[in-house]
């Protein structure tokens, strides 16, 4: 095999791929330009010429993760098309903990607009009044954000040495121990807690919002 000139090996897709990799592994603030310069092995000007600074890397990563999220196979209906694109946004967020922060921070960023475009050409789809079209892929796209962010910020928790398991049951212990005369609804779902599956979780949401939207009394009033 022919070696990779130069050109090739500095391409603008391997340093964002690198820049990922350090997110991924120490936070924005283990991304640097030194670092990123160490790990390609190569000096910043080369760096310099395809991204002109840190927020520029930072927009290109966060850029190019969404795309991979929102690049899914058909699933048939707009429900399944939309839940497929949910899943794929939860699964990067928890792959990518740094992520769920950029989006938060810069809700209107280059990347916000592809998601509410995913989202929303498949709500277009649902059969209810275009005017409440913008208002259901917003409660479906914020509850993405949401409740993905929410668990990755657990997973963080988690990966310091925490047994999940074992973390639930002790949670799921603690709610049963409360005064029942002030907190009967927590008692009531503590075992649900114990034994709950995240992901599972996070898609019976959105198909509540999606009941909500197509059903009687529902987002579909004009």
């Amino acid at each position: 095999m022919a070696p990779r000139t130069r050109a090739e090996a500095l391409s603008r897709e391997r340093i964002v791929e690198a820049a990922v990799a350090l997110l991924d592994a120490d936070g924005e603030r283990g991304l640097t330009f030194r670092t990123l310069t160490e790990r390609l092995a190569t000096g910043p000007g080369a760096i310099y010429w395809h991204v002109p600074n840190k927020g520029a890397l930072l927009d290109a990563a966060t850029a190019s993760v969404v795309a991979n999220a929102l690049t899914v196979e058909p699933a048939g209906s707009p429900q399944d098309e939309i839940r497929a694109i949910a899943l794929g946004l939860f699964e990067a967020i928890e792959r990518h903990p740094w992520l769920s922060a950029r989006l938060s921070r810069s809700p209107w960023s280059s990347v916000t607009p592809r998601i509410f475009e995913s989202v929303g050409r498949h709500v277009s789809a649902l059969g209810i009044p275009e005017t409440t079209w913008f208002t259901a892929t917003s409660a479906l796209v914020h509850y993405i954000f949401g409740a993905a962010g929410q668990n990755a910020a657990n997973s963080r928790v988690l990966g310091l040495g925490v047994d999940r398991a074992e973390f639930l049951r002790a949670a799921a212990g603690a709610w049963k121990d409360l005064d029942p005369a002030e907190f009967p609804f927590l008692r009531s779902i503590a075992d649900e807690v114990r034994e709950h599956d995240d992901r599972e979780q996070f898609l019976t949401g959105i198909d509540l919002i999606l009941a909500g939207m197509t059903g009687a009394g529902g987002s579909t009033r004009p």
